[in-house]
This record gives structure tokens, sequence and C-alpha cells, in this order.
């Protein structure tokens, strides 16, 4: 070969992996830099919610921890699918976060027309909390002291009462519809948009009950404005010591938890992921979130990046199952 044909494949080899070089230690510098300015969280729901009840403490510690304040941007609408929308589409920058639920799971089945997908174009970081659900009603509305009252009274009156959820395919609808069909009753769903709304309006007497997350409804229900009958699941809440569970009342069956996850976009750069998971994680252990989440009888999630995805997954296939079975459709 000429040696000046192998002498200029030499230099631009070179130049190639200088350029390489330079590259990798500027996405480096980029990731390890991070934050360098505020980055957002889209909580896809009103403010006031079970959402909320655990973003706004995350988000206080988080701006702590990482130097840069942690921005709690509302965006409710459609069962929190207008939030996730706009989520979906931010910029994959590290600096736009996306607080999603259990609904999120809910809704591929709900809304067939989504314009992301939940699996797709998000990159699951962490699952931050999972609640019971809790049967919980306004007792001016509702004449009954423990689960077996209520029942009585809603057997003696089909269709007589209502209930709020945070929205249609939320897991507050959905968490009605299978006690509906697990009881044989029949209570009116009233959707709304956030529970937080739902959550105001069950207080102020507008609607009689509500199938909500432990989390929303704690402070409400110590307070004596609204009461709990039940909580999901086989056992009952450390929080909540004197409230049923569902296997107690004759309901093994009736498993449902509101769960919430932090998602970023689709490309968020990879160092940069491990960084908000690491920091995550390490406020999960500090006494500040331990607290506030055992109030809200929430356990802290503890699950890997590659667990909290292939979670996802599961609930995707969960729900789409339990949406069939009862025929729920949009309001």
């Amino acid at each position: 070969m000429n040696p000046f044909s192998i002498r200029r494949r030499e230099l631009l080899v070179g130049a190639a992996a200088a350029g390489l070089g330079t590259a990798t230690t500027a996405t480096w510098a980029q990731a390890s830099a991070w934050p360098t300015k505020p980055v957002n969280m889209v909580v896809p729901f009103p403010a006031g919610g079970g959402t909320d009840a655990f973003a706004r403490p995350l988000a206080a510690q988080f701006s702590k921890s990482i130097g840069k304040t942690l921005v709690i941007d509302n965006r409710g609408g459609a069962g929190g699918t207008v939030g996730a929308s706009f989520a979906a589409k931010a910029a994959p920058d590290g600096y736009n976060l996306f607080m999603g639920a259990v609904h999120h799971a809910i809704a591929p089945s709900m809304y067939p027309r989504l314009d992301y997908d939940i699996e797709k174009d998000f990159v699951p970081l962490f699952l931050l909390a999972n609640v019971p659900q809790v049967v919980v009603v306004n007792p001016k509305n509702v004449p009954a002291t423990n689960f077996q009252q209520f029942m009585d009274f809603v057997k003696r009156n089909p269709a007589k009462l209502n209930y709020g959820s945070a929205g249609a395919g939320t897991s507050h609808h959905m968490a009605g519809e299978l006690f509906k069909q697990q009881t044989g009753t029949f209570i009116t769903h009233i959707p709304y948009r956030g529970a937080g709304p739902a959550l105001q309006d069950l207080i102020g007497g507008q609607v009689d009950m509500m199938f909500d997350g432990l989390g929303s409804s704690a402070a409400h229900i110590k307070a004596g404005r609204i009461k709990a009958l039940m909580v999901s699941g086989p056992k009952r809440n450390p929080a909540f010591p004197d409230v049923p569970c569902a296997a107690e009342v004759g309901l093994p069956d009736y498993t449902v938890t509101t769960w919430y996850g932090l998602w970023a976009p689709k490309g968020t750069p990879a160092d940069v992921q491990a960084r908000i998971i690491d920091e995550v994680r390490k406020l999960g252990t500090a006494d500040e979130l331990k607290t506030i989440w055992a109030a809200n009888g929430a356990d802290f999630g503890g699950m890997t990046q590659q667990q909290f995805a292939a979670f996802v997954s599961s609930e995707v296939k969960r729900w789409a199952a339990v949406v069939k079975t009862s025929g729920a459709k949009l309001d």
C-alpha cells in the first residue's frame, strides 16, 4: 500500500478516536455537573390529591439534596393522561421528570387513542410508594359506623349512593367497579379531574363515598371529616390499626393498591438516571420521608430499575383484564 495512504489513514483514525474521546468526556462532564438549573416534575393530577401527598415532601427533600429546586408542575385531566402526554414529549435532558401512578397502567385499556406509551416513551426510574386503597364515606351522607352497616344500607338502597374518583380509568374508578362486581351492589360513579377535587366534594357532602388511596385520605380520616370503613388487602394497615381489612369483612380477593412511580422521558442520559435513582433511594432511608410515608400508610419502594419496569408491565396486563371483566368505559 502507498505509504502516504497508510499515513493518511492513521491520521484519520487518530482524529476520529480523539473526537470520540472528546465527545465522551463532554457527555460525562455534562452528566456529572447535573443539575445546573431547577428540575421540573410533572404531577398529572391537580394539587391536593394522593400523588401530591408524596410528590411535595419528595420535592422538598430532593431539592435540599441536589442543591437545585425540584419544581412540581400539576397538569390534571383525563385520568392523568394529559400530564403524561405532556411529560412524554418533554426534552430528555435530565431536567424533566414524571411522577405517575397505577392509573397509568390502567389507562392503556381505557384510552385506546393515547398519544404516548407508558412503557416505550418513558424510562422507569423508581417505585416511590405503595399504598392500600381505603373505602371512605361522608358520615353525614352514609348512616353507617362500620362496614357491615354500610353493606346493609347499600343493599337496601340500590343506586342511592355515588362515589367520586380521580377520573375515568383511575385506580379509584376501577377499585369501585371491582368492589361492585365482588359485592353484587351498584354505586354510581362520578369522575373528577383528580383525587383532590373529588376528596373535597366528599368532605363537603357533594358525593357520598370514595375508593381512595390511603395517602390522600389519611389526614381527613384522622380529623374525622370522613370515615374509613375498610382497607383493601389481606391485612390491616399499621397507620390505621382500627380499620378492618378486606379479608376480615368477607372480601378476600379485594386487593387494590395505589402505587406511585418516577419516570423520565426516553433518551434521558443514563448517568443522570443513575444519579436521580441514587438520590431518591438515599432520601427513602432518611427520617423525614420515612415518617411521612408511614403516616400515609405507605411502603417505600425498594425495586431496582429493571424490577420496576417489569412491575409496570405486569400491572398493565393485570388491569387490562380487570377492565375487560368489569366492562368499565369512559363516562
